[in-house]
């Protein structure tokens, strides 16, 4: 029913992890695509190891460093299941993850769904974001409403068809894309179910991560962010993110303009 979906970069050190969540789960009905995406570290001989070992079947594809949205692209092109969970080469899941996911997918009614998205917490189950006092029934929500709503990152699940129409935009020279410009497409086909307060996914930002390096990231790849921003400023209510999403893009460009010239 399920592919657990990773791209990794090497992360040699944190993929371990995450496969002894996966071997801990109550409910073995999913596998494991993990997308190499260029690593220089032993990430190969681990992901070997991991295979002869795993009570789930695990796939591995290779291709050269291009940066997670490529990887992500390249995943959905190999699943062979009709949902993908995205979960990063640096997290782990609880041991209900895989077990909640399936027996959620069945429950909503409308066949216009296209997604579910559950809670992160860090690795002593401190919840990222707000709680929320809404009870546990789902919510349909958009993506970027609900990062507004939650506050914190967000863990979630698609129909892989989803992710196979509405790939990355690739960029020459650039390996990022903000992944809520995807995940707001998806939004736009059907309906997305916020569980508002179950945590299946735990997480932790690494210095060399993406969320740790913002300013860093937006030099380098302006193209990637540029499409996220101008797109946000048709999608946003307020008129506060949209002037902040106009400066962003502003931004963009003339990091675009200095990249050209250097």
């Amino acid at each position: 029913m399920i592919t657990v979906l990773t791209a990794t970069y090497n992360r040699a050190t944190t993929l371990p992890r995450l496969f002894e969540s996966l071997c801990a789960q109550t409910c073995m009905e999913f596998e494991w695509l993990i997308v190499d995406d260029g690593s220089l570290d032993d990430t190969q001989s681990i992901l070997t190891g991991f295979a002869s070992s795993a009570p789930f079947k695990i796939r591995v594809v290779e291709q050269l460093n291009s940066g997670k949205h490529v990887a992500l692209n390249s995943g959905a092109a190999h699943v062979s299941t009709p949902w993908l969970f995205i979960v990063d080469s640096d997290d782990a899941l609880v041991p209900k993850a895989i077990a909640t996911i399936l027996s959620s997918i069945d429950q909503p009614s409308d066949e216009g769904t296209v997604g579910l998205c559950y809670r992160k917490a860090y690795f002593d189950m401190q919840l990222l974001g707000v709680k929320l006092n809404v009870g546990d029934m789902p919510i349909i929500l958009t993506p970027t409403g609900a990062g507004h709503l939650f506050k914190g990152d967000l863990a979630y699940v698609f129909k892989t068809e989803m992710l196979i129409r509405h790939k990355f935009p690739v960029f020459p020279g650039e390996k990022f894309v903000p992944e809520l410009y995807v995940w707001n497409k998806i939004g736009d086909e059907g309906l997305i179910y916020f569980f508002p307060n179950e945590i299946l996914y735990l997480c932790d930002y690494l210095d060399d991560g993406y969320s740790r390096n913002f300013s860093s990231n937006l030099r380098k790849n302006p193209k990637g962010f540029l499409v996220f921003y101008w797109s946000q400023i048709g999608r946003e209510t307020s008129i506060f993110f949209k002037a902040k999403y106009l400066i962003r893009s502003v931004q963009c460009y003339l990091y675009t303009l200095l990249n050209r010239f250097s």
